[in-house]
């Protein structure tokens, strides 16, 4: 029996969809999880204050299909590291939610981008505040027994796995660890004349999870995969499962095109093909 698990990004998906159609959707195709989503949108993010964790937890029962990681990008709008106050309080008060979302949705994985602030310039101070309430949402997280994961970004605070072993290593918890983005890796091994392979290395007995992403130099989203990005995915594949690396998660974007299915389809059938 295949031992990998693949997810589909749930923005792969129409907005138009409920969540027991896209549960559906994904199952029929032939995926073996959703990654939920939430972002920095008001919609999105109310899913954290209202029931919807309970709805999705009868959708994941009804449909016969899991939601195990959650892609945790709200924090670019409400970030640790923020000279606000208002918003690194509003942060932890995401964090805690989304780590009580988790708990009643049985989703292992919160992937938290990597970033101390997003919208700010990033200074000595935003890092001092992100490094602060990073390690009270890891404390957050140990109560729970949820991991936080680093995504890597498109910006140069946490770009590789180097960079976020920084943190991972600084707070030493079981309860953090990386989530990385090979795409986004791809495009900073150019940046720097580095190989993506030997970066996935340095985070290894830390990484619980991959995205997949087709990218370019300077292009970090909303590519088709197989159209001449240039991610490395046998690689960087090979590297990961050689660390132990189980979980995987296509992540792409609905743009509200008709054929959605088809190109959901032929997403699975690329990426299956390069998980084998």
């Amino acid at each position: 029996m295949d031992k990998t698990s693949l997810g589909i990004y749930e923005k792969a998906m129409p907005d138009k969809l409920n969540i027991h159609q896209k549960l559906q959707l994904a199952k029929e195709v032939g995926f073996d999880q959703v990654e939920i989503s939430i972002d920095e949108s008001d919609a999105k993010l109310n899913r954290l204050f209202s029931g919807f964790a309970y709805n999705l937890a009868k959708a994941q029962r009804d449909e016969g299909l899991r939601v195990r990681t959650m892609c945790l990008s709200g924090h670019r709008k409400y970030p640790f590291g923020s000279l606000d106050t208002f918003k690194r309080n509003k942060s932890l008060a995401i964090m805690e939610k989304a780590i009580e979302f988790a708990d009643i949705n049985g989703i292992k994985i919160i992937q938290l981008a990597g970033y101390d602030v997003y919208y700010e310039n990033s200074t000595s101070e935003t890092e001092k505040y992100f490094v602060e309430n990073l390690g009270k949402a890891v404390e957050m997280a140990s109560k729970y027994g949820v991991i936080l994961a680093f995504e890597t970004m498109e910006t140069e605070f946490m770009d590789t796995v180097e960079k976020a072993m920084k943190y991972v290593n600084l707070i030493d918890s079981p309860y953090l660890g990386i989530y990385p983005d090979i795409g986004n890796l791809k495009n900073a091994a150019v940046k720097y004349g580095t190989d993506v392979v030997e970066d996935l290395k340095l985070g290894k007995g830390h990484i619980f999870a991959a995205h997949l992403k087709e990218t370019n130099p300077g292009i970090y989203r909303d590519m088709t995969f197989g159209t001449g990005g240039h991610t490395e995915y046998e690689r960087c594949i090979a590297e990961l499962k050689d660390q132990g690396v189980n979980i995987y998660t296509g992540e792409f974007w609905n743009h509200g095109e008709e054929n959605y299915k088809e190109i959901i389809t032929d997403a699975y059938e690329f990426l299956t093909g390069k998980l084998k």
